[in-house]
């Protein structure tokens, strides 16, 4: 009986993200959300969310317009068209661990806890100071010179 003594098959490397999926990847974490919070959202599957965040170098276009609505940003800052970098929009990580949280709470107690919310809020916002602004009789300064001069 004749034995073969081949060298042990390396894994293939892992190939890096393509441009898209990381400004994907990117754009779904700053929006506080897990692959499978974007597929569910999308109506995709999550290995369909880890494949256009990995590999995917051309994505459909109908695939970018919902993924850049429900993420807040531009098909073009998705698709790198304008070069500026991926805006945070929504919730920070730790509101939105919160609102995980919220959504296992009984119906009853998710109504509270809007309603302390609501109520938070609008006490926040009424008590907002007013900006400052120069009473009518105050003269404008002038540029360039100090007072005194």
């Amino acid at each position: 009986m004749q034995t073969y003594n081949f060298p042990a098959m390396a894994r293939p490397t892992k190939k890096p993200a393509t441009d898209f999926g990381r400004r994907l990847s990117q754009a779904r974490q700053a929006a506080g959300l897990t692959q499978m919070e974007l597929a569910q959202r999308l109506e995709v599957s999550q290995q369909m969310i880890d494949y256009y965040e990995r590999r995917a170098n051309n994505p459909t276009i109908a695939f970018v317009r919902k993924a850049a609505a429900l993420l807040s940003v531009s098909a073009d800052e998705l698709l790198g068209q304008n070069g500026k970098p991926v805006r945070r929009h929504g919730p920070v990580p730790q509101l939105e661990q919160r609102l995980r949280a919220l959504r296992q709470l009984p119906r009853e107690k998710q109504k509270l806890v809007l309603q302390f919310l609501d109520s938070f809020l609008r006490d926040a916002q009424n008590s907002k100071p007013e900006p400052t602004r120069r009473s009518r009789t105050e003269a404008p300064r002038a540029k360039g010179k100090r007072a005194g001069n």
